[in-house]
Protein backbone atom coordinates (compact mmCIF):
# COMPACT_ATOMS: atom_id res chain seq x y z
CA UNK A 1 0.00 0.00 0.00
CA UNK A 2 1.10 3.51 -0.67
CA UNK A 3 2.03 5.56 2.35
CA UNK A 4 0.04 8.68 3.16
CA UNK A 5 1.89 11.87 2.44
CA UNK A 6 2.04 13.32 5.97
CA UNK A 7 4.09 16.34 4.98
CA UNK A 8 1.23 17.96 3.08
CA UNK A 9 0.87 21.67 3.67
CA UNK A 10 -2.18 22.14 5.86
CA UNK A 11 -4.56 24.89 4.77
CA UNK A 12 -5.11 27.56 7.47
CA UNK A 13 -8.58 27.74 8.97
CA UNK A 14 -11.27 30.03 7.63
CA UNK A 15 -10.72 32.79 10.20
CA UNK A 16 -7.02 33.08 9.41
CA UNK A 17 -7.78 33.27 5.70
CA UNK A 18 -10.50 35.89 6.26
CA UNK A 19 -8.13 37.92 8.43
CA UNK A 20 -5.47 37.87 5.72
CA UNK A 21 -7.98 38.88 3.08
CA UNK A 22 -9.23 41.75 5.23
CA UNK A 23 -5.66 42.94 5.81
CA UNK A 24 -4.98 42.83 2.04
CA UNK A 25 -8.17 44.78 1.36
CA UNK A 26 -7.24 47.57 3.75
CA UNK A 27 -3.72 47.78 2.36
CA UNK A 28 -5.20 48.12 -1.15
CA UNK A 29 -7.58 50.86 0.02
CA UNK A 30 -4.61 52.85 1.34
CA UNK A 31 -3.12 52.86 -2.17
CA UNK A 32 -6.29 54.03 -3.91
CA UNK A 33 -6.21 57.50 -5.46
CA UNK A 34 -9.50 58.99 -4.35
CA UNK A 35 -11.16 61.67 -6.52
CA UNK A 36 -11.25 65.26 -5.39
CA UNK A 37 -14.48 66.81 -4.13
CA UNK A 38 -15.08 68.92 -7.29
CA UNK A 39 -14.72 65.79 -9.44
CA UNK A 40 -17.24 63.95 -7.27
CA UNK A 41 -19.71 66.85 -7.50
CA UNK A 42 -19.27 67.01 -11.29
CA UNK A 43 -19.81 63.26 -11.69
CA UNK A 44 -22.88 63.40 -9.43
CA UNK A 45 -24.35 66.22 -11.51
CA UNK A 46 -23.78 64.27 -14.71
CA UNK A 47 -25.56 61.25 -13.23
CA UNK A 48 -28.49 63.36 -12.06
CA UNK A 49 -28.86 65.03 -15.47
CA UNK A 50 -28.86 61.65 -17.23
CA UNK A 51 -31.40 60.18 -14.80
CA UNK A 52 -33.72 63.20 -15.10
CA UNK A 53 -33.41 63.15 -18.90
CA UNK A 54 -34.32 59.48 -19.10
CA UNK A 55 -37.21 60.05 -16.69
CA UNK A 56 -38.62 62.79 -18.91
CA UNK A 57 -38.23 60.68 -22.06
CA UNK A 58 -39.81 57.57 -20.53
CA UNK A 59 -42.67 59.63 -19.07
CA UNK A 60 -43.32 61.24 -22.46
CA UNK A 61 -43.35 57.85 -24.19
CA UNK A 62 -45.70 56.50 -21.50
CA UNK A 63 -48.05 59.45 -21.90
CA UNK A 64 -48.03 59.11 -25.69
CA UNK A 65 -48.81 55.40 -25.56
CA UNK A 66 -51.54 56.04 -23.01
CA UNK A 67 -53.19 58.60 -25.30
CA UNK A 68 -52.83 56.23 -28.26
CA UNK A 69 -54.57 53.51 -26.26
CA UNK A 70 -57.41 55.92 -25.43
CA UNK A 71 -57.82 56.74 -29.13
CA UNK A 72 -57.79 53.08 -30.14
CA UNK A 73 -60.32 52.04 -27.51
CA UNK A 74 -62.64 54.94 -28.29
CA UNK A 75 -62.64 54.02 -32.02
CA UNK A 76 -63.82 50.50 -31.25
CA UNK A 77 -66.37 51.71 -28.74
CA UNK A 78 -64.64 49.93 -25.86
CA UNK A 79 -63.75 53.01 -23.88
CA UNK A 80 -66.06 54.59 -21.32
Amino acid sequence: MAQKNDNKVKKPNIFVRMGRKLKETFSELKRVTWPTFPKVVKATCVVLVVVISFTVVITAINYGLQELLKVITSINGLGE
